[in-house]
């Protein structure tokens, strides 16, 4: 006579079996459906930054690339929506743009935390995008030209610094209240330039020292001789990582007290973003899912690396959507008080 526990046993191994053999059938089913819905359509991939931007150029390459990895083949068409330092595209993918899996769009990286800020003009729950991927993630650095008598933090604390920045609510410039607060340091902020590369001419004409934010990524591709010749002079980094061929200390190393690491690690969260790519929210979860499969394929496509190689385009850091979501929910989990400090440092800029 059988046990009634081998019964059971047989019974749950019967029902395994089916439960696994229908996980097939619905993945395949899925699979079907996706390649059927994408066949001989057009996604839109709208960019938050004008023509030529560098999130503009990696917008085009991805888009260049990515119907290779989408089941059907759809093409694929950038739309520029600059705008309100990025906001007017962000607000539109949340709140207008259609939720049917044929909208996508790459946005400035700090814009995911302008809520958080206190910025109303965002007007967005960033836990809710869906978060899709980023071609890299960047650092940043505080730079002076190799003129300045400034070597480190240190000197920095005594002897002023005047920085370039296009706005006074402009990343350099948040950047600048950022690190004075932080360590102390004595910064004239200088607004008004046409853009970062119009303020590092006249850092080079001796207009002003130097500049709070540029990216690693750009120095090294576009101005290579200022590092090989040491025309700049880095006095700290800071964003995702560290990076040992940047000749200065990173922000996070320099910083003891819990509620000032607390205060850089939010400041400088939209650099571990990238450039970050997002589907509005309800769009289905299965075309969700789809979508960040086929980006994270095209991140390790050697065609569209040697593209990013030809193009000084940094590459070689990709993220994937639920790391950014799982990122993204930790940032807005800050500890309080440091959220308050950031976010008045923040609005210095938006009152000006």
């Amino acid at each position: 006579m059988v046990s009634a526990g081998r019964i059971i046993r047989q019974a749950r191994r019967r029902f395994l079996l089916a439960a696994a053999g229908l996980l097939v059938v619905t993945a395949g089913a899925g699979a079907a459906l996706a390649q059927d819905f994408y066949r001989g359509k057009q996604v839109t991939l709208v960019v938050s930054a004008d023509v030529g931007n560098s999130y503009d150029m990696f917008a085009r390459m991805i888009g260049r690339h990515l119907p290779r990895f989408i089941p059907g083949e759809p093409s694929v068409i950038v739309q520029n929506m600059p705008g309100a330092g990025g906001l007017r595209a962000a607000n539109w993918l949340y709140n207008v743009a259609p939720k049917d899996g044929l909208t996508i769009g790459m946005i400035n990286n700090t814009l995911a935390f302008d809520p958080l800020y206190g910025n109303q003009q965002a007007q967005f729950d960033a836990a809710k995008f869906n978060w899709l991927g980023t071609p890299s993630q960047e650092t940043a650095l505080l730079i002076v030209w190799h003129t300045v008598p400034v070597n480190t933090l240190a000197d920095a604390k005594s002897r002023e610094l005047i920085l370039s920045a296009t706005g006074a609510g402009s990343t350099p410039a948040f950047f600048a209240r950022v690190l004075s607060a932080l360590f102390d340091l004595k910064v004239k902020i200088i607004p008004g330039y046409k853009s970062q590369t119009a303020g590092f001419l006249a850092m080079e004409q001796g207009e002003n020292d130097g500049n709070a934010s540029p990216f690693w990524s750009s120095l090294s591709s576009e101005f290579p001789h200022w590092l090989k010749e040491k025309k700049i002079r880095p006095l700290v980094y800071y964003g995702a990582g560290r990076n040992p061929e940047i000749p200065a200390p990173h922000a996070l190393d320099l910083l003891e007290d819990p509620e000032k690491r607390a205060i850089m690690e939010i400041a400088q969260a939209g650099l571990a973003m990238g450039r970050p790519l997002t589907a509005p929210p309800g769009v289905d979860p299965e075309k969700v899912t789809l979508l960040r499969a086929a980006l994270m394929q095209l991140f390790k496509d050697p065609a569209y690396l040697e593209e990013c190689r030809k193009a000084s385009l940094n590459c070689s850091t990709p993220s994937g959507g639920e790391d950014m979501l799982a990122f993204v929910r930790r940032i807005y989990d800050s500890p309080k008080s440091a959220v308050q400090k950031i976010s008045a440092i923040y609005m210095q800029g938006q009152q000006k």
